[in-house]
């Protein structure tokens, strides 16, 4: 009889748990599926947020149109390249990833800005985020009507 509840006890907390995360869940999975990656980065991205700035994240992430999810992504891209790995290797393939996903386009001053907000508890260097900018911009987006082949 013991078992039973406690079996019992342990499918209602998982069941529970799954519904209170599902939102979440969900939308980490949108835009990692979307980039044809693991969750892991987005993931470890949100915990190194910090609770109430991976909440908001979280939140901004769960709307359901195509600017936010962009946005989203550009965060993510400034956040592997800017403070996780700043080769240049690691540039090429966050692009490439965001090419793939139809979602390479110039990293915007808003967008800094975004991540400047959401990454606040790691207290990042404005410069250093401009610098990242400027250098994305250079290398990947077209100047004058040019498109350049990756």
């Amino acid at each position: 009889m013991i078992w039973l509840m406690l079996a019992t006890l342990v499918v209602v907390f998982v069941v529970g748990f799954r519904v209170l995360t599902s939102d979440s869940r969900r939308a980490i999975k949108r835009l990692s599926e979307r980039l044809g990656v693991t969750p892991m980065p987005v993931e470890s991205m949100i915990d190194q947020m910090g609770k109430k700035a991976g909440d908001e994240f979280l939140h901004y992430l769960e709307r359901p149109n195509e600017a936010h999810l962009q946005n989203a992504a550009q965060v993510l891209l400034i956040w592997q390249v800017a403070v996780v790995d700043g080769s240049e290797t690691n540039l090429l393939y966050w692009h490439r990833l965001m090419q793939k996903a139809r979602l390479a386009a110039p990293v915007t001053d808003a967008q800094i800005r975004l991540a400047l907000g959401f990454l606040r508890e790691l207290e990042p260097d404005n410069a250093e985020f401009n610098a990242f900018q400027y250098r994305y911009n250079q290398l990947f987006m077209p100047e004058d009507g040019v498109t350049w082949l990756h």
